[in-house]
Formats: C-alpha cells, structure tokens, sequence
C-alpha cells in the first residue's frame, strides 16, 4: 500500500486558550472545516536514510465533508484509495475493497482524515500542539505524547492557509516524509462519478 496510508495521519487540531484576537488553534480547526468539498494534487516525497534519491509519488484527491478522502495515486503506478469512517478501501477489478483496518497505521489513517477536515474530537490526548502565524500563513507543530505515535513519529509539521499546503512527518528512524497539496480549490462540487465512489 501507498506509503502515504503507512506515514500519513497522527495528525490533530483542537482548541486551546491563547491571547485575545491571535490566531488559535480552535480558530485553525473551524477555517478547515469549512469547505464542504476540496479538490488538488499531491506530490509525495519519501525520504529513506538507505536511498541517496527520494521515492516520489504524485496523485490527486478529493476530500468531501460527510463523505471521506479519495486519494488517486498516478506515478509510480495507478492505485485508487478511499478513507472514510469506515476504513480504508481500495479499488480493484471488482470494485471498492475494505483493506484490514486493526493496526496502528490505519488509526493514523482516520487522525489523517480528521486534521483536514478540521475534526479536533478526541485527539488532545496524542499531541502536543504548537501553532504560530495567522489564517492566511499558518504552521502548527504536533509532538506525540502517546508512546504509540512517539514510536513512529519525532514530529509533524503542518503549514497552510485556508487550506492545508504541506504536511510534514520525521519519522524515529530517520526516514521523514514530505506531502506538498497544490492548487487546491473548494470552488468545484463533487462530480456524479465521485459522488458515486463515495456511496459504493
């Protein structure tokens, strides 16, 4: 499976008292909830300490509130994706799989989901969070608490400004992970074929 479901995700954003008028974190959540669909492209960087050159992998996505994420993988190789509150699903011949989801990586997954859809529920416990900037160039810094995450994660960087721009993830072992989103838009409605791969 693509390395972004492995590495992606064990992200949080949730409220947290600051100054008068500054930009918080409660403040951060509420601006990426807001879009009701985003469409963009993704480029992946994924930086291995035993390879001088990183794997990169480029793709789109759909990110639908109510509905999920549709990840579209494009180079190296094709490969759909879908994440939703039921799991990860991926496409075959026969149409959506639901691919095993009891595993540390597919609760990263689901916290995945919840920092772009600005979903702060139940994630305080696993971070601590420190956000700098303002609604229109932001960067917020995520240090795992749980010993899960801190297993796999050093830190996670995420920047943005209405929407999220590039996500971060330095992983224990020295491998790191760079997701770049580009020209992502929330002017544009879900067409009938990804209402479609959302319903089925």
């Amino acid at each position: 499976m693509n390395t972004v479901f492995n590495c992606l995700g064990a992200l949080a954003l949730l409220g947290l008292s600051s100054f008068a008028n500054a930009f918080d974190l409660q403040q951060l959540s509420d601006q990426l909830a807001k879009p009701d669909v985003i469409h963009g492209h993704f480029i992946q960087e994924k930086h291995l300490r035993a390879l001088p050159q990183p794997l990169v992998s480029k793709g789109t996505f759909v990110l639908a509130k109510n509905h999920g994420l549709l990840w579209l993988l494009k180079t190296p190789l094709q490969q759909d994706y879908r994440i939703n509150a039921k799991g990860i699903a991926r496409r075959d011949a026969n149409g959506w799989q639901l691919l095993p989801g009891k595993s540390a990586g597919a609760e990263q997954n689901r916290l995945f989901l919840a920092v772009l859809q600005g979903d702060s529920s139940g994630l305080q416990r696993d971070f601590e969070l420190s956000l700098s900037g303002d609604a229109q160039k932001w960067k917020l810094t995520l240090t795992p608490r749980s010993m899960l995450l801190k297993q796999v994660f050093n830190q996670i960087n995420i920047d943005g400004g209405q929407l999220v721009n590039t996500i971060e993830l330095l992983e224990t072992q020295g491998d790191s992970t760079l997701m770049r989103m580009q020209d992502s838009t929330s002017a544009q409605p879900l067409s009938d074929a990804e209402q479609h791969d959302f319903a089925e």
